[in-house]
């Protein structure tokens, strides 16, 4: 009578949980990453850039380049991952660890580099560049227009870098531009004007004229008069809770993602090794 032999069978390294928790978080990464980089290379071809490189004068401040760098980014790292888990590549899994360790790093060192030079005013002259170069060059880009409007109208209800007054430096708010028919001359943007209530319709007219000498009616009810460097400081300080606890949490789940992946990483080559 022949003897029956009992066969017990391998039990996978593969941990199934950790590889499509990998999967399915990376997909909705690399989806996000996917629509930023659609957005802003819409964005770019509606301002014909594609075939006016002469446009690529100030793309380091360009809301649609940067949405392309970010969307690009964001997209190879969802991709390595979602893919790397789902077809237990190593080679994939390693690209996704090292990926998010260069940012990690490069988010380290710029938060670490803000904190120390934070009292040298470091920030606050690159916030006050940046602020200065979308000035002079508002109506020369839409989305850098479109940028600013929001800063000053929705974000931090603010005008200018210092005041109203830093609008003199763009060609068409200009007091001297009144000499060669410009409307806006000696004015602001419709997005430095106060909110009015119940005003369903916005008045892009309400900024004309208001730092004109004699200018008859009361500014401060008409536009705001605090700088956008000194109301992004106090939003920082009353948002410093909020925005430090983004950081920590950002930094734990890349810390986290760089975990899980080591890890399948290990699982699959341990379960390799018994192939042999």
């Amino acid at each position: 009578m022949p003897v029956l032999r009992k066969y017990r069978r391998e039990t996978s390294e593969i941990s199934c949980c950790l590889k499509y928790m990998l999967f399915t978080s990376n997909v909705a990464i690399w989806m996000i990453g996917l629509c930023v980089l659609a957005i802003g290379i819409w964005a770019w071809n509606e301002k014909d850039m594609f075939s006016n490189l002469a446009k690529l004068t100030f793309i380091a401040l360009d809301p649609a380049f940067v949405l392309i760098c970010i969307g690009t980014i964001t997209f190879i790292i969802g991709f390595t991952g979602s893919v790397g888990a789902l077809r237990e590549n190593t080679c994939l899994l390693a690209a996704y660890a090292i990926l998010l360790s260069i940012l990690l790093l490069l988010e380290i060192s710029f938060g670490v580099l803000a904190f120390i030079l934070k009292d040298k005013g470091w920030i606050k002259d690159q916030a006050t560049e940046g602020l200065r170069a979308f000035i002079i060059h508002y109506r020369e880009d839409p989305d850098q227009q479109n940028l600013i409007d929001w800063i000053q109208e929705d974000w931090l209800q603010c005008c200018g870098i210092e005041g109203p007054t830093d609008w003199e430096s763009n060609n068409y708010f200009n007091c001297s531009s009144g000499a060669v028919g410009s409307r806006e001359a000696c004015g602001v943007p419709f997005s430095c004007c106060r909110r009015r209530a119940q005003e369903f319709i916005k008045n892009k007219q309400c900024g004309y004229d208001v730092r004109k000498k004699g200018y008859s009616a009361d500014v401060s009810k008409i536009i705001y008069e605090k700088g956008c460097v000194t109301a992004g400081e106090e939003w920082m300080e009353h948002n410093l809770i909020l925005i430090s606890t983004s950081a920590i949490i950002s930094v734990f789940m890349q810390i986290l993602g760089i975990c899980f992946a080591q890890n399948l990483r290990a699982d699959i080559y341990a379960q390799k090794s018994k192939w042999h």
